[in-house]
């Protein structure tokens, strides 16, 4: 299997399976976080997240050209520690529908990126992160993007959990 095959079927079945969790919501569940500890995204929080947290990074490495959030501290140079902000100052979706789009959005984005790069590039070109400037090669930073949502696909599948949502181990990898 080369790398464009590996990270296509990852894509796939990470956004099959993150569209399958976030079906099982219901409007009311976006303002949800767990009431234990602090600093918890709320459910809508998550959804906005996972919908930008794919494609839009594997855009930037394929192109160079990163689109980072406004509130990210990655854009100012001097920052040396380089941390999110706290979730009380992240942005949340206001339906499921744009959770959903998002996600598609996000999907497209992510292939078109790929679309756009050699096998040679996967395995050799050297694609530093803003967050990370180990050159690590493209086709593993592209594979780190799609585990990225994997553990924000993991993270939503608790948070059903949590919620009383009848959910068990095959909506989290079945197909």
């Amino acid at each position: 299997m080369n790398w464009k095959q590996l990270l296509e079927q990852q894509l796939d079945d990470t956004f099959r399976v993150a569209e399958r969790l976030v079906r099982l919501l219901d409007e009311k569940d976006l303002p949800w976080k767990p009431s234990e500890g602090d600093n918890w995204m709320t459910t809508g929080q998550l959804l906005l997240h996972m919908g930008k947290s794919c494609g839009i990074p594997m855009k930037g490495f394929a192109t160079g050209d990163w689109d980072m959030p406004a509130h990210s501290d990655m854009n100012d140079k001097k920052t040396e520690k380089k941390m999110p902000p706290p979730a009380g100052q992240l942005h949340a979706v206001g339906s499921i529908d744009e959770a959903l789009k998002l996600l598609s959005l996000d999907k497209a984005l992510a292939l078109d990126a790929l679309s756009n790069c050699s096998e040679e590039d996967l395995e050799s070109k050297p694609a530093p992160a803003p967050w990370d400037a180990t050159p690590v090669n493209l086709g593993l930073r592209m594979l780190q993007m799609i585990d990225h949502l994997n553990q924000h696909k993991a993270q939503l599948f608790y948070y059903l959990k949590m919620q009383g949502k009848p959910v068990n181990t095959y909506h989290l990898y079945g197909k």
